[in-house]
């Protein structure tokens, strides 16, 4: 699981002063080993999360129409961009206080960044990974936490007004909500367990998406004469491509959770974090190709893709101690999830485009749960922890969406969701040619 950190920037240099990275002494490699193979580990980890950026960013380019394709490309440069920025200005500090209070300080100059973390200073060797890795790391996760919303109110939020709520969100409410766990807080120390993000990360960006689904209300058509009005979206293999990018990231986003490299036994228990998390995603997709044609007569590719993300959000509170076989399980638990609750949200009449809801909310509360089974946490401390991400968050969210409603509404007008978002917010389309012909 994350660890907190709590090693401050004159420890940490006086550290690799005592640690011989002074001029006159070369440390060896086993004294520096650890150090070099966790940040590595880090910054490995991060760029596979990064890249998952681009698996949302196809995945809902797929799922959308044609029309609306240019703007949630742009919604996912944006968000990435400004939760980048939040997080180095805010977020960070909030999340894992003490750990870099250099923001602000001097415009040149990199000291600050040497910097080992996750010991006690009276422990201190070099031995862990540097500040700047692991800041990269953590970045990764908050901007996936964004993503997550940006799909659920696809096709007739305003994007300035979205883009405001994501400051918000990557910049306060997610630091806040993930210091309770990840930063040594009230529900660390009540026993919650979240290994990489089930509810951290996922139900956090599910419940933020529910409340802007009910406050910004379905779209024009969507649901008529007490009937669901399907809404096909305008390129499938995008989507497949994105679910694909999406499932390679999670490598990096369960396998860097171990946060630790420097030995053989954390290298191998980044192996098990691999293999779990790869067969709790295969048995989520088979499990949804398996129902869809139960259910249907029919095999319904995007629940497919989105039973396989469903598996990958269930393993995440706990991909390291489950057998392969209770990963399978608790994978195919997932896109069982999916199947059922994709019509529930269009019966209760909230619109979720590219079914974030019950991918990151519903599964990512499986997932939650599951850690149970494992020994990991007992089910009260895992409740408790379901039940506080999800009334901050919803609340939180709810409230800021209504303002935004307020201030500067946040649904575009009719004619102009009619028309498209390309065009009304942007002015360019997606496809140009295609809309010509």
């Amino acid at each position: 699981m994350k660890l907190t950190r709590t090693l401050g920037v004159a420890s940490g240099l006086a550290l690799i002063a005592q640690a011989g990275m002074a001029q006159d002494a070369a440390p060896g490699f086993d004294e520096i080993g650890p150090y070099i193979m966790t940040t590595l580990l880090f910054l490995v980890g991060g760029f596979l999360v990064f890249w998952m950026a681009a698996g949302f960013a196809m995945l809902e380019a797929g799922l959308v129409r044609s029309k609306n394709v240019a703007m949630q490309l742009t919604k996912n440069v944006a968000l990435f961009s400004l939760a980048s920025i939040m997080y180095w200005l805010v977020g960070f500090n909030l999340m894992y206080p003490g750990d870099f209070n250099g923001y602000l300080g001097p415009i040149f100059g990199t000291t600050t960044w040497l910097e080992p973390v996750g010991l006690d200073a009276a422990d201190a060797a070099l031995d862990y990974a540097s500040v700047a890795s692991d800041f990269f790391f953590q970045l990764m996760f908050v901007a996936a936490t964004a993503s997550i919303v940006s799909g659920t109110v696809a096709e007739r939020v305003k994007l300035w007004p979205f883009l405001i709520f994501t400051i918000i969100l990557t910049g306060i409410m997610y630091p806040i909500s993930g210091s309770w766990q990840w930063g040594g807080g009230w529900l660390s120390e009540a026993g919650f367990s979240d290994f990489a993000g089930s509810t951290v990360v996922h139900s956090v960006g599910g419940w933020a998406a529910l409340a802007g689904a009910i406050v910004i209300g379905p779209r024009i058509g969507k649901y008529k004469d007490g009937r669901t009005v399907p809404m096909p979206g305008s390129n499938l293999a995008l989507a497949t491509l994105g679910t694909f990018i999406l499932w390679l990231g999670w490598f990096g986003f369960n396998g860097g959770s171990q946060l630790a490299a420097g030995t053989v036994g954390d290298i191998t228990d980044v192996g098990r974090i691999f293999a779990n998390t790869n067969m709790a995603a295969a048995s989520g997709a088979v499990a949804a190709l398996v129902l869809t044609q139960v259910l249907y007569g029919k095999v319904d590719l995007t629940m497919v893709l989105n039973g396989a993300l469903a598996g990958l959000v269930s393993i995440t509170a706990e991909p390291l101690a489950p057998s392969l076989f209770a990963s399978l399980l608790i994978g195919g638990a997932g896109g069982v999830i999916v199947v059922f609750t994709v019509p529930l949200l269009d019966k209760m009449k909230i619109d979720d485009v590219v079914g974030a809801i019950p991918v990151h909310l519903f599964a990512g509360i499986w997932g939650t749960i599951a850690v149970t089974f494992s020994g990991s946490a007992t089910l009260g401390a895992q409740i408790t922890g379901i039940i506080a991400y999800g009334v901050f968050t919803f609340v939180a969210s709810l409230i800021l969406w209504f303002i935004l409603k307020a201030i500067m509404g946040v649904r575009v007008s009719e004619e102009d969701e009619i028309t498209g978002l390309d065009m009304a917010e942007l002015g360019m389309e997606a496809y140009p040619e295609f809309s010509k012909s």
